[in-house]
């Protein structure tokens, strides 16, 4: 009689683990069968004419480290990540990395800088050698507007 609820319980799990394994496409989620449509999402619309730039440094400059880097935006707002207003959105830094998907939220890594607290202005270390910065403006859920908000690429030597 003991292997009758042993059989039972392998089949449960049995039914369990290959009903979780199944395709379930919310967000967040990825499946081997994903087309494109369903990967991206929506957009915020941005401002026309805005603008986002690098005050400093300025391009073809050589500096030292740790460098300061000082952002400025034209025709937007600056807001924390999380608020949604109309024309605004908050920066993030691309150091020697570029905007991979513009359908999708900008990572989070060494070559993609957050400003989710509406910063203007950071301090990052660099190697020596050189280096290219770009800034993106993400909206409250750090996707950049349609048509993306970009900086021109600046490009620096580090001393």
């Amino acid at each position: 009689m003991t292997a009758r609820p042993t059989s039972i319980l392998i089949s449960i799990l049995f039914l369990l683990l290959t009903g979780c394994g199944g395709g379930d496409s919310s967000p967040g989620n990825s499946t081997a069968n994903n087309d494109s449509a369903s990967n991206t999402v929506a957009r915020s619309s941005s401002a026309p004419g805005a603008t986002v730039f690098i005050i400093s440094p300025i391009n073809g400059s050589t500096i030292s480290s740790p460098a300061t880097v000082k952002f400025g935006i034209s025709g937007m707002t600056v807001t924390p990540a999380g608020q949604f207003a109309d024309n605004s959105g908050h920066h993030h830094l691309l150091v020697d990395s570029g905007l991979e998907n513009p359908d999708q939220p900008i990572p989070s890594d060494a070559g993609h800088l957050h400003f989710g607290k509406g910063q203007t202005e950071t301090t990052i270390e660099l190697e020596a050698g050189q280096h290219t910065m770009q800034l993106v403006l993400g909206d409250g859920s750090h996707i950049p507007h349609e048509p993306p908000i970009m900086s021109d690429i600046v490009t620096i030597t580090v001393e």
